[in-house]
């Protein structure tokens, strides 16, 4: 008698050219549901004025409705991954979407702030599953070449149109109905998501093992410190008592982290994932990236509502320019890998969005939209529509079978851990600029934030030329 893995496993077959029967739900699957997880991590933008007023946030701590989700979206992404690995990513993804959706219905009924922000987190558990299912279901249902490329490509301009479609719908729901609702709707969903996955999406053998618990406690612990001391650095200062004791116990459990995973039997992280320059250099650029795309939405979302007056609806179509073109050069991307060589791509797209976010952080009390917003997106989201793709190809290319899960969450974890340690490196600097005047204050800080996003941006394009160029002319070279 076959079980419901086999059947599912024999349905999944793959095809000649590399894709497997149903590829297009199996991938639609796979795409709505990690777009779940980045809608969550954008949404929140366009509300927050509306957030602030009424729980009472003030501007630094308001900062913690998106660090609290990927923190531990980030921290505990490579036990998520792990647990794919040991019961199987379909199983595990399945349960994720659950504990996902669940969650979502707690932050949109949350009514304090300690309530918001726990619930945050533990929002950000179920996406710490829930990416990197997606991920390695994706690697392991397609294989590596032209469908991959294709099917990778959809996945990356999921993670750019996410970002973006979130702000759109948190204002529209923010001005028309409340910002809660946009977590209410990932319940109905969530649902639908976990039906069509029992039915659809292939299952993947059982490995023996076990959790590497002290790995993921430091990874999270010290990361989450990390940001609580940079963060308190804009109210205390850094050579305040409150700012250096989080900074160092955060470094020493870093270190302590990579001093587990070299004496771990079964470590979270194979620090062999390390050995490759292309991979190295594709982590250490994402993180790089995407810590200035957090920056971008977290402050201009904020600068066009109180410097221009817009409503939620408003300031979060005003990102539309970004979006369009963002989306028009991702679906592209597979048809340009085969043209160019995927480097030159990646630089192209980093190259585009470092010279976007310059000419954004330019802005000022009297900026008009179009041109001094509106235009520099237009850069942004060309650049990130051909950033993406490439940018987890080169993360995730050649890992071994074994390592799929590793590899997949390792990705997605240098994307949120980036991402919130950034956020409050920006926060804290732009929290040091003051005016005495609201609307001037929120344009002076949204300015310095967004000049500390391109300067994070010069460093991946410095990272992109130093590693990943270099090394992928040389696997070309050995490859003829």
């Amino acid at each position: 008698m076959t079980t419901t893995a086999q059947r599912a496993s024999a349905r999944a077959a793959a095809r000649p050219d590399g894709t497997p029967a149903h590829a297009t739900l199996i991938l639609a699957i796979i795409c709505v549901s990690y777009f779940m997880v980045i809608l969550d991590n954008s949404i929140v933008f366009t509300g927050l004025p509306q957030i602030r007023s009424d729980m009472g946030f003030s501007e630094i701590s308001l900062s913690w409705i998106t660090n609290a989700y990927v923190l531990v979206f980030g921290g505990l992404l490579l036990l998520g991954a792990r647990a794919g690995d040991l019961f199987g990513h379909r199983r595990v993804f399945v349960f994720s979407l659950v504990v996902f959706s669940l969650t979502s219905l707690l932050v949109g009924a949350a009514q304090a702030q300690w309530w918001l922000i726990g619930a945050r987190a533990l929002q950000g558990v179920g996406a710490a599953v829930l990416a990197p299912s997606a991920l390695s279901l994706l690697t392991r249902s397609f294989a590596e070449g032209r469908a991959r490329d294709r099917a990778m490509a959809a996945y990356s301009a999921v993670a750019g149109l996410g970002a973006a479609f979130g702000l759109v719908l948190g204002g529209l729901v923010a001005d028309v109905i409340s910002w809660r609702a946009g977590f209410f709707l990932n319940v109905p969903v969530g649902v639908v998501m976990v039906v069509l996955a029992l039915r659809f999406l292939p299952e993947t053998e059982r490995r023996q093992g076990r959790f590497d618990i002290a790995g993921a406690v430091l990874a999270t612990l010290g990361s989450t410190a990390l940001v609580l001391g940079i963060v308190d650095a804009a109210d205390f200062g850094w050579t305040a008592v409150l700012t250096l004791v989080p900074l160092v116990a955060g470094v020493v459990m870093l270190v302590l982290f990579v001093r587990v995973e070299r004496g771990a039997a079964q470590p979270i992280v194979p620090l062999r994932l390390f050995a490759g320059r292309e991979r190295s250099g594709a982590y250490l650029a994402r993180m790089l990236y995407m810590g200035a795309m957090m920056g971008f939405f977290f402050f201009t979302a904020q600068f066009v509502q109180s410097v221009y007056h817009w409503t939620p609806l408003q300031a979060g179509l005003a990102f539309l320019p970004m979006t369009l073109v963002n989306f028009v050069l991702a679906v592209q991307v597979p048809r340009l890998l085969e043209r160019a060589a995927r480097p030159l791509v990646l630089l192209t797209g980093v190259v585009l969005t470092t010279l976007g976010m310059a000419w954004l952080s330019r802005l000022d009390l009297h900026t008009p939209y179009l041109t001094g917003v509106a235009l520099p997106m237009v850069l942004i989201g060309a650049g990130q529509g051909l950033t993406l793709a490439p940018l987890t190809s080169s993360g995730v290319d050649g890992v071994a079978p074994a390592d799929a899960g590793a590899g997949s969450g390792l990705v997605n974890t240098v994307h949120q851990i980036g991402s919130a340690l950034s956020l409050s490196i920006l926060t804290a600097v732009a929290a040091s600029v003051s005016t005495g005047h609201a609307a001037a204050d929120v344009t002076a800080r949204s300015g310095t934030a967004l000049t500390g996003s391109a300067v994070l941006l010069a460093l991946a394009v410095a990272t992109v030329l130093a590693l990943i160029v270099p090394a992928r002319a040389t696997h070309h070279e050995r490859s003829l």
